[in-house]
């Protein structure tokens, strides 16, 4: 291990991610909510999967888009004050006989039932934080919005890495699309890419198996300790 190593990943906030995301915060030292970038329709910022006996079915949280395409993520409003009562019933008819439903159901009832954030941001931190908690992760989270986000896509991420410090950064392997690793180098700050690759099947309900569904899923069907031994992190 390199002497005061500090690893990081920036990435935007997503609604109750999938179990990648949260193997991703839990490799990292800290992990920095970059929600100042345009707010993306039909994308994962406030919309996720769950598997009902029906098939996949897409949990969207409703927000206000039209006439503001220009909007960022941390600007965008929720526009249905009722949505977590109405996503928490899809919820609690899909995995009401899942294997761990009973243990966590009080705990994710009260997240749904009490979350009034007017703000998609503050309801995807919401759950963030507490599913995070939930698991035993113990890294920092940090907003971008607090920090250095001067220049173009890549020279954004490297300033914010020289701001706190940061010896290892991160990031998905999409990004290998535009940022320039060059950039890094010049500054010792090393690239890493996660591989999402060869997760391993776990008990899930209803016929044909899916990885791509929210942390949820696995919650509801293995419990948190069945979950980290399904996970590459923990």
């Amino acid at each position: 291990m390199k002497k005061n190593q500090k690893k990081a990943i920036i990435t935007q906030s997503n609604y109750i991610p999938w179990k990648g995301y949260f193997d991703a915060i839990n490799t990292v030292d800290v992990f920095v909510v970059y929600d100042e970038m345009q707010y993306t329709k039909r994308d994962w910022r406030n919309r996720n999967k769950i598997k009902t006996e029906n098939g996949l079915k897409w949990l969207s949280v409703p927000v206000s888009v039209k006439g503001k395409f220009n909007q960022k993520i941390n600007e965008t409003l929720i526009s249905d004050k009722d949505w977590g009562k109405k996503h928490w019933q899809v919820i609690k008819q899909a995995y009401r006989k899942a294997p761990f439903f009973k243990e966590y159901n009080e705990f994710f009832e009260k997240l749904y039932l009490n979350c009034a954030f007017t703000r998609l941001s503050e309801v995807n931190l919401m759950f963030i934080r507490e599913i995070c908690q939930l698991l035993g992760v113990k890294t920092e989270i940090i907003y971008s919005k607090d920090l250095n986000l001067v220049g173009d896509k890549t020279e954004k991420l490297l300033n914010v890495c020289k701001d706190l410090g940061v010896t290892d950064y991160y990031s998905g392997p999409a990004a290998k699309d535009y940022m320039e690793v060059g950039l890094f180098d010049e500054q010792n700050v090393e690239v890493h890419w996660f591989d999402y690759s060869g997760y391993p099947e776990y008990n899930q309900q209803f016929e044909g198996f899916e990885h791509g569904v929210t942390i949820l899923d696995l919650i509801f069907n293995e419990g948190v300790e069945g979950a980290k031994k399904k996970m590459k992190s923990f």
